[in-house]
């Protein structure tokens, strides 16, 4: 999957998680915050663009299972297109050639 593709898909995830019932709010944010800091491990402190587009794109299924497990009484919280894509866009923002909410292209 190219960035510009799964960047779309994390971008809608943000506006999925800020439309959320307030209700629903502190469970998403749990979940996205967990997924957060699975990228984090996952990756480390130094990735590019490319490498979160090709984790992202080599599956996420392991979103669904960290849900479960950190808000098992709130099943609203384990949509990967929301917590999964959600943590994705704000981890993007750590990315070496990410920038001013757009990718950083060698000249």
């Amino acid at each position: 999957m190219s960035f510009d593709t799964a960047i779309h898909q994390w971008r809608e995830g943000e506006r999925r998680l800020a439309d959320a019932p307030p209700a629903q709010r502190p469970a998403l944010d749990r979940v996205t915050e967990a997924v957060y800091r699975e990228l984090r491990r996952r990756l480390g402190g130094s990735f590019t663009t490319e490498e979160l587009a090709d984790l992202y794109d080599s599956g996420t299924d392991w979103v669904l299972e960290l849900a479960a497990s950190v808000a098992p009484g709130a099943p609203w919280a384990w949509d990967q297109r929301i917590v999964g894509d959600a943590a994705f866009a704000r981890y993007v923002r750590e990315a070496a050639d990410y920038a001013g909410g757009r990718r950083i292209r060698p000249l």
